[in-house]
């Protein structure tokens, strides 16, 4: 290798090198957000419901509902949704000494309800252990297996069979 190509490699290096500590800088000086709170304040369960997914993280706070990364009044949802998922926290009588954040999929909307609501039975059974007995009485620590039967082939649904002609 010539003294000449030496010199220019020796040179690119210097240059990445200070593009990389001026990339280092940039980064520093954006100020890190804490999205975590401290371990033991925030209790993350699954709930499942026919083709529904519910990922609820439950902890202490003021009553904020997040689903689906949208803030949710609990007066803009339909009366029957807002009952079903208020049961759990009446039936531990704490309604609104909770934030629930919520990401939902899959199934429609009664599914994603009921999905919702045992993933927050078993978050409030993480908080306290005492809250268990009251809330399977209520029966809802209990995962509900009913899902949707397939389609047979040579049906037209899982179970409908085809008119029968008798001539």
């Amino acid at each position: 290798m010539s003294a000449a190509t030496a010199e220019k490699s020796a040179a690119t290096a210097k240059k990445s090198v200070k593009a990389t500590k001026k990339a280092v800088k940039k980064t520093e000086e954006v100020p890190a957000v804490k999205l975590k709170k401290a371990p033991g304040e925030e209790f993350v369960t699954v709930g499942r419901r026919k083709g529904s997914v519910a990922k609820v993280r439950l902890s202490r706070g003021s009553g904020i509902w997040l689903i689906n990364g949208k803030a949710v009044d609990k007066s803009q949802l339909q009366e029957d949704v807002r009952m079903r998922l208020e049961r759990p926290f009446r039936v531990i009588e704490d309604e609104n000494g909770f934030d629930v954040r919520a990401w939902v999929s899959g199934g429609g909307w009664m599914g994603q309800t009921d999905a919702m609501v045992l993933g927050i039975a078993r978050a409030l059974e993480k908080v306290n252990a005492e809250w268990r007995i009251p809330l399977k009485k209520a029966g809802l620590l209990t995962r509900d297996s009913r899902i949707r039967e397939r389609k047979k082939p040579g049906r037209s649904g899982a179970r409908k069979r085809f008119q029968f002609s008798k001539r």
